[in-house]
Formats: C-alpha cells, sequence, structure tokens
C-alpha cells in the first residue's frame, strides 16, 4: 500500500473516531485527503449529514473549516461570534481553534460540504467543552 493512500486511511480513522461519541442523526465521511505544499499541512474534504434538530457536537480542529451547505440549514455556533443560519447554497468559515457547533434547525436533513486545512498527523476533530 502506498504511503499516501495509508496516510488517508489513518486520517479517515481519525475523523471518525470522535464521532463515535456523537448524537445518533448525525455523520461525517471523508471523501479525501491530500498532502498540500505547505510543510505540515493536509486537506481533508468531508461530506456531513444532519437530521432535523440534531447538532455536531461542540468540537474544534487544528486547522480552518470552509463550509458549503448543500441541502437544508445550520445555524452555525462559533465561540465568540453571533450564531448565523446557513442555508443551501451558501458557505461558512471556521477558523482555527475555535470551538463551534452546526444544528440543524430546519426540517429537512442538512447536507454540508467540508473542507478541512489541518495539521498532519493530528486528528481532524476533537470534542470541545
Amino acid at each position: 500500500m502506498k504511503l499516501k493512500h495509508f496516510w488517508a486511511l489513518g486520517v479517515a480513522a481519525l475523523m471518525s473516531a470522535p464521532l463515535l461519541a456523537q448524537q445518533a442523526g448525525f455523520s461525517r465521511t471523508a471523501l479525501q485527503t491530500q498532502d498540500l505544499s505547505t510543510p505540515g499541512k493536509v486537506a481533508v474534504q468531508a461530506r456531513a449529514e444532519f437530521e432535523p434538530g440534531v447538532a455536531a457536537g461542540k468540537h474544534t480542529h487544528p486547522g480552518e473549516e470552509l463550509g458549503y451547505v448543500l441541502e437544508g440549514q445550520l445555524e452555525l455556533r462559533i465561540d465568540g461570534q453571533a450564531p448565523k443560519i446557513i442555508k443551501a447554497g451558501e458557505t461558512f468559515f471556521v477558523p482555527e481553534g475555535l470551538a463551534h457547533d452546526g444544528i440543524n434547525t430546519g426540517s429537512v436533513k442538512a447536507k454540508v460540504l467540508a473542507t478541512y486545512v489541518v495539521d498532519k498527523g493530528k486528528p481532524v476533530a476533537s470534542p470541545a467543552k
């Protein structure tokens, strides 16, 4: 197995590990992982799905998150910022290390495409208090 493929599997495993404790109705699936030209950084792209009324759970990332809501809507709560409603077709950004949560406040399943630019070798997401 090529090292790049092994790395992608490792990141996917790290990414899903914290989700085991997440509440039912939320899932995050790694789609691809790529080393970046910036030393020590990796990009992880994932699809997240939220049933109505379900939250991802408050967490942080060791880097930035760029998101695009494919379907439905989310209320994005980032520590130190006012909550924002993000609807299908809209984007959002979460700065490195800030605790945040996404909650499906709509009546249909919310689907999000997220790209994480994070430190290589660290878990993509970690629970926050």
